[in-house]
């Protein structure tokens, strides 16, 4: 604890001495986040000063400063020469982009160091795991450690003599083993970790035991799989805790918590929950992959390859998500940059314990500014009015709606549709009864550009009430060449108490979270007119029947600073 407390103080007079240089030398620390040039560059989500960008990798708190690696590409804004890009910051906002911290340079990573996690050891240094692909393209997972342990900024890693540890042996498919997950300690001392993998072409966690994290050995038997799924990219295991807020360590287990295993497959992360015997090694999902209608995901959107970490400063687990672009290669080419990470989430166990729930970390508050607040404001059917006072394309928007009337909901057997399609079918020009209503972002002044993010209210066939959830974007650009498609999924709430949105607007990009975070929609949207200060914001209502804004409070959002390295010297990231 004294330890902590003393790198807690170094941290905060490097911090007044970075302040004092960057008002110094303001052309050299250049943020890298949005310009007009850039209409769709973003001004707080984390994006490298140019190229490709894709899975977050190994995020971690160590000695007082978060570190975020990621999937990059130094040469290009498209896939390739795949390096670990790496970034701190001490409040998951601000961040100082570093040297890259993994390069392929060994004939086991040769052709790219890929995803992989960290592992923060019993003495409390970190390691890595990460797939490289070797000189014959197969994957095989390596390790790497810090130069110096003791630089909180952990600058310079070392790939360790023994790589590879684990390779593709006993029937393994070379081409699909990969993405180590965080490690987790047994009763028995003995490390757990999981490798994505495939059996007969269905979905795999491989498990690998090792007593001292340079020794692997393969179990028999896989933590989990599936005859319902393809190959499984990214998969991430924890701990959750029924009953309370806190998240967990991943090699923490108690009577009152149940596990997570998530996957990354048809372009989609899914996940379950289930009861993990750590004696044993068995995990038994409460309901399996793709057999609920439900079919459970961290985002209905524009989110993949996510990977979660526990915050040891904060008590919670946070979730990081790759966000895809949605126009083409040549676009970003031409722009010179490719891929966002999605804000980090604070993520914990539903109260039903069925699901979890997932919202914007608190810290992403300090960016709020200017506010504007609406409290009990009808909203008649078929009308729209502008939510002005803040900077609509660069917002966060909570809003909560009461619905008065639900006797005369359209009548749906949620079980058996598609959500997307129906929010495709039924979409915000599309009048229903109740709803649609919520909000149209990144909007043009006569909304021939809209993104609208919204509810439909309807009448299951048992009497109870199905709360829809769409995205839609058919109408978000003039462009031709952009993907336009809608996104959907049902929201576990009753209607008959309020129904929450919150939305955060950064230019090209818009996260929605639905009923308190239990369900979640990402998109990427590359508005023509509806840029900078052009952009503009309502609330609407197209259903038939009245509702009633309770509350809305709405902000415009400031910049992130993002900044590269200030030449051989570090410093944290100033407020």
């Amino acid at each position: 604890m004294e330890g902590s407390l003393i790198w807690i103080l170094v941290v905060h007079i490097l911090v007044i001495a970075y302040q004092g240089e960057v008002g110094a030398s303001d052309r050299i620390q250049k943020n890298f986040q949005y310009n007009p040039k850039q209409p769709h560059r973003t001004a707080y989500h984390f994006q490298p000063s140019k190229n490709w960008m894709n899975d977050p990798n190994g995020p971690m708190y160590y000695k007082g400063i978060y570190h975020l690696f990621y999937q990059y590409n130094p040469y290009a804004a498209v896939w390739g020469n795949i390096t670990w890009g790496h970034a701190v910051s001490h409040n998951l906002i601000d961040w100082i982009d570093l040297e890259h911290a993994i390069e392929p340079t060994e004939p086991y990573d040769i052709n790219g160091c890929w995803s992989g996690s960290a592992t923060i050891l019993p003495g409390g240094n970190p390691v890595i795991l990460y797939t490289g692909a070797d000189f014959k393209n197969r994957q095989v997972q390596n390790l790497a450690e810090p130069k110096n342990p003791s630089d909180p900024y952990l600058k310079e890693w070392i790939k360790a003599k023994n790589n590879p540890l684990m390779t593709p042996i006993n029937g393994i498919d070379p081409q699909f083993f990969r993405d180590p997950t965080t490690a987790w300690q047994g009763p028995d001392k003995r490390w757990r970790v999981v490798v994505g993998s495939q059996i007969d072409g269905h979905g795999t966690a491989l498990l690998y035991r090792s007593k001292d994290f340079v020794t692997w050995t393969k179990s028999e038997k896989p933590l989990h799989f599936s005859n319902k799924t393809k190959m499984w990219e990214c998969p991430d295991f924890y701990p959750v805790i029924v009953s309370r807020r806190n998240g967990l360590d991943t090699s923490v287990h108690s009577k009152n918590s149940k596990h997570v295993l998530k996957a990354s497959f048809n372009d989609q992360d899914y996940y379950i929950i289930g009861t993990y015997n750590p004696e044993t090694d068995k995990f038994i999902p409460d309901v399996d992959f793709m057999e609920s209608y439900l079919k459970l995901r961290y985002d209905y959107g524009i989110f993949y390859a996510s990977k979660t970490f526990y915050d040891s400063a904060k008590r919670r687990r946070i979730l990081w998500g790759w966000v895809t672009e949605g126009d083409d290669k040549l676009d970003d080419i031409k722009k010179g940059w490719s891929g966002l990470q999605s804000i980090p989430r604070s993520i914990v166990l539903d109260k039903n314990g069925k699901q979890l729930t997932q919202w914007p970390i608190k810290e992403i508050e300090r960016l709020r500014r200017k506010e504007v607040n609406l409290q009990n404001k009808g909203i008649k059917g078929g009308t729209a009015f502008e939510i002005t006072g803040i900077t609509a394309s660069q917002a966060d928007v909570e809003v909560s709606f009461h619905l008065p009337n639900l006797h005369d909901a359209e009548l749906i057997h949620p079980e058996k549709v598609d959500p997307k399609i129906l929010c495709s079918e039924k979409n915000a020009s599309t009048k229903g009864v109740i709803g649609p209503f919520g909000l149209m972002v990144l909007a043009s002044k006569n909304l021939t550009e809209r993104t609208a993010v919204f509810f439909r209210v309807f009448k299951s066939h048992d009497d109870k009430y199905a709360v829809l959830m769409c995205s839609h974007q058919t109408r978000s650009s003039l462009r031709k060449v952009v993907n336009k498609s809608s996104f959907g999924a049902f929201v576990d709430v009753d209607p008959k108490e309020n129904i929450s949105l919150r939305s955060l607007i950064d230019h090209s990009i818009v996260e929605s979270f639905g009923g308190g975070g239990k369900t979640c929609i990402t998109s990427r949207v590359y508005p023509e007119l509806a840029v900078g200060q052009e952009a503009h914001l309502y609330v609407f209502n197209y259903g038939t029947k009245s509702v009633t804004i309770s509350n809305l409070h709405g902000w415009s959002m400031g910049r992130a600073k993002i900044f590269p390295a200030h030449g051989k010297k570090m410093f944290p990231t100033p407020n």
